[in-house]
C-alpha cells in the first residue's frame, strides 16, 4: 500500500492536473487570432524577408498564414449575399477564388506597410459557435484604430468570417458594392470587374 504521505502527494498532483488541463488544452479565441497576427507581424518584420528578391516568398508566407484563419468561402458567400443562392457550384467556386485574390492583392501592401504599430487585444465575446475579438492598433503618432474580428467555429476551429475596421464591416461593404453591380449590370459584369481589378492590382 502507498503511504499516507505518498497518497496525499498523488492526490494533490491529480487535482492540479485536473485544474490545469482545461486551461492548457483550450486556447481562447483571442489566443488563436493573436497567434496568426503574431506570425504575420514576424513575416513582415523579418529583414531578410523584406528584401526585393524575397517578395514572392514573403507573399506566399503571408498568404499561408492568413489563410490558416480566414474563411474565404464564408466571406465570399456573405459578400455576395442573396445572389449566392442563384449561382451554380462552378460559379461559386470561381467567385470564391476571385474574392480571395481580391482580398490578398488589395491588402497585401497594407499589411506589408506595418511599422511596429502596437496591437492591443481588448476583449472577446463568444456566443455558441460565433465570436468577436476586439483589438486596437496604435501608431507611432499615437493615432488609434479599432480592428475587430468576427469568427465562426468550423470543424472545431475558429475561422474569421468578417473584419470590422473603425466600425465598418468588410463583408457588408463588399456586399453593398456587389449587390449594386449585380442588380444594375448582372452577375457576369461583377465577375468581369473582379477579374479586371485583380489584373490592375497585379499590374498585368
Amino acid at each position: 500500500m502507498l503511504s499516507y504521505a505518498r497518497q496525499y502527494i498523488l492526490a494533490i498532483l491529480l487535482l492540479v492536473t485536473m485544474l490545469l488541463a482545461p486551461a492548457v488544452a483550450v486556447a481562447s479565441v483571442t489566443d488563436e487570432v493573436k497567434s496568426v497576427v503574431d506570425r504575420v507581424v514576424s513575416i513582415v518584420s523579418d529583414t531578410e524577408m523584406k528584401k526585393p528578391k524575397n517578395e514572392g516568398k514573403r507573399r506566399a508566407a503571408l498568404d499561408k498564414a492568413i489563410a490558416s484563419i480566414f474563411d474565404y468561402d464564408e466571406m465570399a458567400k456573405l459578400s455576395l449575399g442573396v445572389h449566392w443562392r442563384d449561382r451554380s457550384a462552378a460559379e461559386r467556386k470561381e467567385f470564391v477564388r476571385l474574392f480571395k485574390t481580391l482580398l490578398e492583392n488589395s491588402y497585401a501592401d497594407k499589411i506589408e506597410s506595418y511599422n511596429n504599430e502596437k496591437i492591443s487585444y481588448l476583449k472577446e465575446n463568444v456566443e455558441g459557435d460565433t465570436a468577436e475579438v476586439k483589438s486596437k492598433i496604435v501608431t507611432a503618432k499615437r493615432e488609434e484604430f479599432t480592428l475587430d474580428y468576427r469568427l465562426k467555429k468550423e470543424g472545431g476551429k475558429w475561422m474569421v468570417c468578417d473584419v470590422v475596421i473603425e466600425g465598418v464591416s468588410l463583408v457588408a461593404n463588399y456586399r453593398s458594392q456587389f449587390n449594386r453591380i449585380v442588380r444594375s449590370q448582372g452577375y457576369d459584369a461583377l465577375v468581369k470587374k473582379l477579374k479586371d481589378k485583380s489584373a490592375e492590382i497585379k499590374g498585368v
